[in-house]
């Protein structure tokens, strides 16, 4: 966990080029489309060869994705591309220690955070998984605002406990589930209500709506 972006890619930067010293790919997982084009723009200044996966291309997803397994390959992706296509490693790849994969920050609901880790280590492979955060990240603030993420930033920056700073992040990522989750039960809700209603109307509830 660090206090900044900055921080953050640097560490990521340093570790690409560790692996691929060792002949293993890295896979990096990141949150959004403008999130891996910003990655993608700090690797580019750096020199460092990859390749950007973020569903915009979707013709060349599969193909960009069965190749992220192979020596010294670098793929920056969102967690939505390249899903249901595995991440096939060569022989020399498992020999090396098999695919890397960093996740950039926490999503907003851990079961996408166990999916990217996933990618990693599949069937029988050898793999390894890092997760990354940093206090600038947007987790915090869409849990709890602006100004507690500004003032966690500030507190930070006088240092701070890696497990204190991880639970933060745990709960404001099961925050948000709890949130979305609540919300998804009105939306149920709701929609039942709807149905209801039109039938007791005697209108079909799928085809007939009330203004």
């Amino acid at each position: 966990i660090f206090a900044t972006t900055g921080e953050k890619y640097r560490f990521i930067s340093n570790k690409i080029l560790e692996l691929i010293g060792q002949h293993r790919p890295v896979l990096i997982g990141t949150r959004t489309v403008q999130h891996s084009l910003s990655l993608s723009q700090h690797l580019q200044e750096l020199g460092i060869e990859h390749t950007v996966l973020n569903g915009v291309q979707d013709l060349d997803e599969a193909e960009i994705i069965c190749s992220a397994g192979q020596k010294a390959n670098v793929t920056v992706a969102t967690n939505m591309a390249g899903r249901g296509t595995d991440i096939e490693l060569s022989e020399s790849v498992g020999e090396a220690g098999g695919l890397h994969v960093i996740g950039t920050e926490f999503h907003e609901s851990s079961r996408i955070d166990r999916q990217l880790a996933g990618r990693a280590a599949r069937q029988g492979d050898p793999g390894s998984f890092q997760q990354l955060a940093c206090f600038e990240d947007s987790l915090l603030a869409e849990a709890w605002g602006n100004d507690v993420a500004e003032q966690l930033l500030e507190s930070v920056n006088q240092g701070f406990e890696h497990g204190y700073a991880l639970r933060l992040f745990q709960r404001a990522q099961a925050d948000l589930e709890l949130r979305h989750q609540k919300e998804r039960q009105l939306l149920f809700a709701s929609e039942a209500q709807r149905i209801d209603l039109n039938r007791d109307l005697a209108l079909d509830p799928w085809l007939n709506t009330l203004d």
